[in-house]
């Protein structure tokens, strides 16, 4: 056991002794009614920690754990660049078939933080899916082997205005701006 009755291994240790701490039997101690800070059981916390078994960031009162505010700015051009820059990462895990799942789920997860984020995020889905459809377009003008001259010189078309409208999206994020992409297939807005 150990020299503090108090205090059992496992548990949050007392604060030093303090002169101006209650004497034994006062508010806080063992026989007493347990005070904001001084949980019954004698584990002591600060006055700024949260009280054992209530929620992070509430009061235990029934209120919120968490409230949505405005995004910070650094926050919301970090989500802007992750929007832009997914869409490539999902081609590139996904063999090209999945582009717009990037921007779909920086979409999905902060559309109702940041209006700035859910616009690069719909611009670059809406890309995306246009970007799909040509794709299949090709691969039909593949498969019919007289238009394969066709689908390769649209894949190359489709590839190339990819990367450089990602790339000049994920740029003008950086700095904070909005970028509209060149042709957009409106289902995300």
């Amino acid at each position: 056991m150990t020299d503090n009755p108090q205090w059992q291994p496992g548990q949050v240790p007392p604060p030093p002794n303090d002169p101006q701490q209650p004497p034994a039997g006062a508010p806080g101690q063992p026989g007493s009614a347990p005070q904001q800070g001084h949980p019954a059981g004698g584990a002591w916390q600060s006055q700024g920690a949260q009280p054992q078994g209530s929620p992070q960031g509430g009061s235990g009162q029934g209120q919120p754990a968490y409230q949505a505010g405005p995004m910070a700015a650094g926050d919301e051009r970090t989500w802007m660049i992750l929007a832009h820059v997914s869409a490539p990462i999902a081609m590139i895990v996904s063999a090209g078939w999945l582009s717009f799942a990037g921007p779909l789920l920086v979409w999905l997860v902060k559309k109702d933080q940041s209006s700035a984020v859910r616009q690069a995020a719909s611009g670059a889905f809406n890309f995306n899916l246009a970007a799909w459809l040509m794709a299949i377009i090709g691969w039909i003008c593949f498969f019919t082997i007289i238009l394969i001259p066709v689908a390769i010189i649209l894949w190359i078309i489709v590839f190339v205005v990819s990367v450089y409208a990602h790339l000049r999206g994920a740029w003008l994020a950086s700095k904070g701006q909005v970028y509209t992409y060149p042709f957009q297939i409106r289902v995300l807005s």
